[in-house]
């Protein structure tokens, strides 16, 4: 859990032992449940964009700094296989970190292949709801 701008909440997950700097950025997901209390807390309708974008995301699940540290494996805030529907994954580049040099490039963004509910469609992708 960081903060953007000291304005924003983010979401990471870390998975590895302190002093491995290795940790995913939660950017966006699509709404299934919860979503009035999402739209009181974010103040829109439009369910595409409710949890779209990293500071998003944490304003709509009212997810903040109280929260850092926390065990995903509580039973608080934590993350659950979703039964259902195959989807296909893509690897594309990173966005918003042009400072990063060659690292910039490289393909760590993992979305859900077609998906409306992410933050930056790459180019060409055609989206499904």
């Amino acid at each position: 859990m960081y903060r953007i701008y000291g304005l924003h909440s983010c979401m990471n997950v870390v998975a590895a032992p302190e002093e491995r700097p290795e940790a995913i950025l939660i950017r966006a997901l699509e709404p299934v449940e919860g979503i009035e209390l999402m739209t009181g807390r974010r103040g829109t309708a439009d369910v595409a964009k409710l949890c779209k974008g990293p500071g998003n995301l944490c304003q709509a699940l009212g997810i903040g700094m109280e929260h850092y540290g926390m065990d995903l494996c509580g039973d608080e805030l934590y993350i659950e296989t979703v039964e259902g529907e195959e989807t296909e994954l893509v690897a594309d580049k990173r966005i918003n970190i042009d400072y990063a040099g060659e690292a910039a490039d490289y393909p760590w963004r993992f979305l859900l292949k077609g998906s409306g509910y992410i933050s930056a469609p790459p180019k060409g992708w055609k989206v499904f709801r």
